[in-house]
């Protein structure tokens, strides 16, 4: 039962890593620049936050999503406007040759930053409700160890789409002149920008 559970989870994971957003483009940017473990790391912060979300949804606790949601305004307000400086940074930044690749601390703030920006998006713990419910997660909300498999078999999906996806763009890494690096940035910084008006255009429309 509890595989069944895990094995769901990790399709959840797969499916909700996949589709390719601003956090995801970053995440890209970032093995292009950083190289390939910058990259996994990045995806593990976006990983992370998806098993968070997964876990109150699936744990049922209310009064955390409910305070989520009923804050996303300014949770959506946030996330945007971090999208758009970040974008902008990308964008205005000059590249040198070619990033230094982070560590010790450089890969903590790597991962904590993207951990918090992708917890600027409360409208993922509706779609991880939605899905939960489709899976009669409901059916079994007093066990726990079913819960935790799901939750657990989400945080696997998402992180191992970012160890293929990183280790497939770290291999052609070196394959990227500077000029392309180039453009890859201003086209990344480019796409981030739109992401945050697109977020920030939510709140008015």
């Amino acid at each position: 039962m509890n595989i069944i559970f895990f094995l769901k989870g990790v399709v959840i994971g797969l499916s909700m890593a996949v589709p390719v957003g601003p956090i995801g483009i970053l995440c890209i940017r970032r093995t292009l620049m950083e190289g390939r473990i910058s990259g996994l790391v990045s995806g593990l912060g976006l990983a992370t936050a998806d098993a968070v979300y997964g876990s109150i949804a699936g744990f049922g606790l209310t009064f955390i999503s409910d305070f989520l949601i009923s804050q996303q305004v300014w949770l959506r307000l946030m996330g945007g406007l971090s999208l758009c400086a970040l974008g902008l940074k990308i964008l205005l930044a000059k590249l040198v040759e070619r990033e230094i690749p982070s560590g010790g601390k450089g890969l903590l703030g790597t991962y904590t930053s993207m951990f918090f920006l992708t917890l600027t998006y409360p409208m993922t713990i509706l779609i991880f409700l939605g899905i939960f419910v489709g899976l009669g997660v409901g059916d079994i909300k007093d066990n726990y160890v079913s819960i935790a498999a799901l939750v657990l078999g989400v945080f696997t999906g998402s992180i191992l789409w970012w160890v293929i996806l990183s280790s497939a763009i770290g291999s052609l890494r070196n394959k990227f002149g500077s000029q392309s690096l180039q453009w890859i940035n201003r086209i990344s910084g480019i796409v981030i920008i739109g992401f945050g008006l697109v977020v920030l255009l939510s709140l008015i429309l």
